[in-house]
Formats: structure tokens, sequence, C-alpha cells
């Protein structure tokens, strides 16, 4: 094996590392013993040289090494056959019936830099870390060893490339992929453009989450704001609703949860609209001095794409939650069930919380919470690692 160049860690700087994140900082580094190219492979240790792991290292980044493993090894096309054969299988143990699932979720299945997502026999690659472009090859080779797919989409079109100092991707890698793909989620089906739709193509992260809030569908008017392809809101009229109506600001999505609905057989119970989800909300609940606005849905679902990137906007963003549950509580009938997310990482699940409670205060509403969510197990959570936890929920349902 290679001698590989050495970075010495500051005093106290070591102790994350052993937790198990994997990311050196910049500011963490006492120094190097030679230098490193950008995205090759470099050892970490502390300042008392005893080693850390191995990773790869990127001088323009503001994250300097991603450790890859805690001891030397070959970061060869067998290296990632086995450390993705490793998350395959907790997949199939945790969701024995997902036929499409996130694969490998970077930093939860100790890939920092690479997200893999299999949409029936198609696999969809996102790369954000230059160690592993480099490494793109070696790690296509090992997908196609194990999954044999009919295609591999590449959809590196993330901003944080940028800062990797790498451009954005965006393509078919291998295969052919002649339109959308038919995607199965809990028995229903979805089409799914892979190249062009949000993402790396759907929400999959809410899997189980479509199931679990469908629960509360059974004869109800339900409105689903941001719907997308209409995940919460097919599931919903599955489930028995009385009646559907999906909003998104995208054209293209709600054409696609139009055509799904129409797939599962459920247009009769669904509807949707092209609208500012905001702009509808508070147009449904603007009344005159004196008035009432009149309770309209029993089941109501927000799923906004995230408020905040970066710590410095959570104040702005904690409005626009604040905003939207306002709005969706006036419109909810006594009994009736909001279920509501939030996909920042920056946005705890208790600052998430106070935010709703905030938002029923305002319109003189008492909730009962009835259920808590997170994402799906195929987006593992390392505590270890914060920035792996990133999707919660909650289902509260108005006493009065």
């Amino acid at each position: 094996m290679e001698s590989l160049p050495t970075i010495l860690l500051k005093p106290g700087e070591a102790d994350r590392i052993v937790a198990g994140h994997p990311w050196v900082y910049h500011g963490s580094i006492l120094r190097m013993t030679a230098q490193a190219g950008d995205g090759e492979m470099v050892q970490v240790k502390d300042h008392r040289q005893r080693l850390l792991g191995v990773g790869y290292y990127n001088s323009k980044s503001r994250i300097n090494v991603r450790v890859l493993a805690p001891e030397r090894v070959e970061v060869d096309q067998n290296f990632f056959e086995e450390r993705i054969r490793a998350a395959l299988a907790l997949r199939q143990k945790h969701l024995p019936n997902a036929t499409s699932f996130r694969v490998v979720n970077a930093e939860s299945d100790f890939l920092s830099g690479l997200i893999v997502d299999k949409y029936e026999d198609v696999l969809a690659l996102q790369i954000s870390a230059l160690g592993m472009e480099k490494r793109k090859e070696k790690i296509v080779a090992a997908l196609q060893k194990i999954f044999s797919p009919r295609a591999i989409v590449e959809r590196s079109d993330v901003a944080s490339r940028k800062f990797e100092g790498m451009t954005e991707a965006n393509g078919v890698i291998t295969g052919e992929l002649g339109g959308p793909v038919t995607v199965n989620l809990n028995g229903l089906k979805f089409e799914t453009d892979l190249i062009g739709g949000h993402k790396t193509g759907m929400y999959l992260d809410q899997q189980t989450n479509y199931q679990a809030v469908a629960q509360f569908a059974k004869g109800a008017q339900v409105l689903d704001c941001f719907s997308f392809l209409g995940g919460f809101g097919l599931h919903a009229a599955r489930a028995g609703a009385a009646k559907v109506l999906l909003l998104d600001q995208s054209a293209d999505a709600v054409a696609a949860s139009t055509r799904n609905a129409q797939t599962n057989g459920l247009t009769n119970k669904c509807s949707a609209e092209v609208v500012n989800v905001f702009d509808w909300l508070k147009a449904q609940t603007a009344v005159k001095p004196h008035e009432k606005v009149t309770p309209r849905f029993d089941l109501v679902v927000l799923d906004p794409p995230s408020f905040t990137r970066t710590r410095a906007t959570v104040p702005d963003a904690l409005r626009g939650y604040k905003e939207i549950h306002i709005r969706a509580l006036k419109l909810l009938k006594p009994g009736g069930v909001l279920a509501t997310f939030c996909c920042s990482h920056h946005v705890d699940a208790v600052t998430f919380q106070d935010v709703i409670l905030s938002a029923a205060y305002d319109t003189r509403h008492v909730v009962r919470r009835i259920a808590t969510y997170s994402q799906s197990l195929d987006h593992p959570i390392i505590p270890m690692i914060p920035e792996t936890e990133y999707l919660k929920g909650f289902a509260f349902e108005v006493v009065r």
C-alpha cells in the first residue's frame, strides 16, 4: 500500500473524528507532512501521531478532508462494492418491500460526498465531493456489478459542487433512458423525471411518512400543500379521502401529479392547481374585520422545500414557517389534523414544534400532538453526525 501524506490535527480536534464524524475542517489542521493533490488520499493523525483514519483531501473546500475509514484501506472498486453492498443490506433489512429507495446516503453510509438512489431498475448518482468525483469510474463499475441497472443517471447539479472546485454534471452515464421512470412507492405508481426533475427525482425520504399520514385521511377533505408529484395526496386518496386538493407552484409537477392520479385510478378524488402556495393560503384566509375564516379541511399537509440553507437565515425561515402554519390552522375544522414537515438541518425538531405551537396560540387553537415523523430508514441517522438528521415532522389534531 502506497505511503500517504499525513495531516496532523491540532490538540482537541481529534475527538469528533474518533466519535465518527468524517469532516476535517481547514481550521482543525496543525500541519501537513507532505503536499497532497486535491482529491488524493491522505492519512489523518492527532497531534501525538496516532492514526485517526484515511480520506481524501481538497484544499479548495472548507472541509479539507473527508474521512472514509478509521484504518488504512485501498479505495478501489472492491472498497466501493463492499460499502455499497453493506448499505444495500441495511435497506433490505428495514424496507424489505421497497423497490425504490436511497441506496447510499453519503455520510450516513460512510461515503461522504456520494448519494445513490434506486428508482426501480434505474440508478441516480449524485457526487458533491472532489474525492468521489475522481473515483467516479470505480463507483459506476461497482454499481453496475451489484445492480445491473438499465441505466445510471448522474444528477450532480447541486450548488455545493462549486465549493469543491467542480462544475455541475447532469445526464445519462450508462445505459439508455427514453423518458420518465414509473416508480412504485407503497403500491402506488409515480411518473418520475430523473433527468430534469427536482433533486434526484423524488422525495424518497418521505416514503414511509406517506403511508403514516394517510391513516388520517379516511372520509376527509384533504389539502396537500407543496404537493410535488402528489405523494401525500395520492396516498390519502387511496386511503379513503373524500376529496384531495393538490397545490404546487410548478406546472410540470402539477401536470405529473394529475397524470399520477389518473394512472392510479384516483382522478375522481383528486384535483390540482398551479399556485404560489403562500399566496393561495393567504387569499383563502383573508376576511374582513370581525369575520372569521370558515374551516374547509379535515387534513392539511405542509411539506415545503427547505426555507433555509444556512444558520444566518434561520430567523427568516422561522417567520415563513409560522406564517404558513397560521394559515393552515385557520383552514382546519375542529378535530382536523395538521401533518407538517421541515427538511432544514438548521431548524431542529424542538424549534420547529415551537413555531407550530406559536401559530396555534396566535390563532387561538389548542392542538394535540398525535404523531412524530422522521426520514425513512433508507436515509439513516448517525447521531454523531448531526448533518445526517434533517427531516422532522409532526401531526397535530385540533382540539378546539
